[in-house]
């Protein structure tokens, strides 16, 4: 007889399930804010290409619109070196590792509160020993075994648990941005420490070529001294000409060694694990052709634009639970068993019971608290949608940024090429006005102290070009897209979809 019934309401419970899960959900159906209609990098006409320059890392570089950005962008500078170093930095960055367990975290998340929308099958059996009279003599003993099975579900009739596996799975995503954002970031922090490192190696050579002109003059005005043709001060001048000169050099080796330290950290690896590299800018390829994305892309393409999205995203969700929380909540639970004196009888005949209990509870009066509570959520909202709308314009303003220094750090470049030439030429025309005593020793140390100033400025200049297109990979999201899955998906694991038809 009982599982008679239990078998014909099983049915019923399985078709009332389905209709629940099928129902509405109360609250705010996410929807992304039109944020980049008539949005453009500039008033002007966009870039379509920069100025060259006959040194390493001044090709002209050409801007195509519309053009896909590759996920290992870094390759482009054709150092096998470097894309070796970016790679084993995403192997072994703390910061890579955190972010991919913070998305395994998110993901479990979801899964745990999926697990809300199905009943809870729970297993009981025990045995009992009591006296049933107190006090009687001889002692009456009872043994009672028993075996039931339970069921319990809450239906979710207006969607209150979908809208917080909604939010979970919108934190999930956030995660997966997060990540991105961190391989990005790494990535781009890689590169821009080998430029760093190429350039401060450049000045140390050039600085030690000046140093090495310097003492030829200095060993010109002790010969000229010697003969009565300068003064002691001409000598003693050249002399802290050179001393400056030098000094110039611990500045530029501590920078060198703060960047390999700082490569080595990025790395995963301590001082002591320092890595011998090799970069110079003649050995890093400046790539001619240049991506640019539409207005409309950089919403998709930027990480953290995505992740201020899903902040959004789950806020939004947000707002539907405590909708769904202010409404009756339903409970449904159900049992079937068995009791019985002997062990051999538990699933005897006539030893069934079962119970099946439906309720519903709805809050009265709480002084207002979950109507508080929804506006939390909502300004909770506004607050995402502000940050989301801040991120956007940033990644507008990175952009902008990037088109700009790359225009004119390559007219800078080439116009510190002319001012090189000219100074190497002024530099050697008064060298040797000075040996026919044509000139002062003045405009000796003047021409000297010129060209230095113009062989450092030009290599700071050539560095900009690449760090610039750095920056632009940076601003345009880095082509995560386009990545393989071994480099990073496959390692985290997929984000999993907010939808719950999925």
């Amino acid at each position: 007889m009982t599982l008679r019934i239990w078998s014909a309401l099983a049915p019923q419970l399985g078709l009332l399930s389905a209709l629940l899960l099928g129902g509405c959900a109360v609250g705010p159906d996410y929807v992304r804010p039109a944020m980049t209609q008539n949005a453009h990098f500039s008033r002007e006409e966009p870039l379509t290409g920069t100025a060259s320059s006959a040194v390493p890392g001044g090709a002209a570089q050409h801007l195509i619109e519309g053009m896909d950005i590759p996920g290992l962008w870094w390759t482009l500078f054709r150092s096998s070196e470097l894309t070796g170093l970016v790679e084993e930095a995403l192997r072994a960055s703390p910061d890579v590792a955190a972010a991919q367990a913070s998305l395994r975290q998110a993901n479990e998340l979801v899964y745990a509160d999926r697990a809300s929308l199905f009943p809870i099958v729970v297993a009981n059996a025990s045995t009992t020993r009591e006296k049933a009279k107190f006090g009687a003599f001889p002692p009456e003993l009872l043994t009672i075994n028993a075996a039931s099975v339970s069921v319990s579900y809450a239906p979710d009739v207006f969607g209150g648990t979908r809208r917080e596996i909604e939010a979970a799975a919108a934190v999930a995503e956030y995660q997966q941005f997060e990540l991105e954002a961190t391989y990005l970031t790494l990535t781009a922090s890689v590169v821009n420490t080998a430029v760093t490192l190429a350039s401060v190696r450049d000045q140390i050579a050039v600085t030690k070529d000046l140093v090495r002109i310097q003492e030829a003059g200095l060993n010109l005005a002790k010969s000229r001294l010697r003969l009565g043709a300068v003064s002691n001060s001409d000598v003693l001048a050249q002399e802290a000409v050179v001393a400056q000169t030098r000094a110039t050099l611990p500045p530029l080796q501590r920078q060198l060694d703060q960047a390999r330290h700082q490569m080595t950290a990025y790395l995963g690896r301590f001082p002591n694990q320092e890595q011998v590299e090799h970069f110079e800018l003649a050995g890093l390829h400046l790539p001619e052709e240049l991506p640019i994305s539409l207005p409309s892309s950089i919403i998709e393409q930027r990480p953290d634009v995505r992740a201020a999205e899903a902040r959004l995203h789950q806020a939004s969700a947000n707002i539907g639970v405590t909708i769904a929380n202010e409404l009756p909540q339903f409970n449904l639970t159900g049992s079937l068993g068995f009791n019985a004196s002997r062990l051999v009888d538990l699933f005897s005949p006539g030893t069934g019971v079962w119970a099946l209990v439906g309720s519903v509870s709805q809050s009265l009066f709480d002084t207002g608290a979950r109507w508080h509570r929804k506006q939390v959520a909502v300004a909770a909202y506004d607050e995402s949608a502000a940050h989301y709308r801040g991120a956007v314009v940033k990644a507008f303003q990175d952009v902008a940024n990037v088109l700009r220094a790359l225009d004119t750090d390559a007219d800078e470049l080439k116009q510190q090429v002319d001012a090189e030439r000219a100074a190497l030429d002024s530099l050697e025309l008064t060298q040797t006005q000075y040996r026919l005593g044509a000139v002062g020793y003045v405009n000796l140390l003047t021409a000297q102290q010129t060209y230095q100033n113009a062989v450092l400025a030009r290599v700071r200049a050539q560095a900009s070009r690449y760090s610039d297109t750095v920056a632009l990979f940076q601003a345009l999201g880095g082509g995560w897209w386009n990545r393989s899955k071994n480099t990073s998906q496959a390692q985290a694991g997929q984000v999993i979809s907010p939808r719950l038809d999925q």
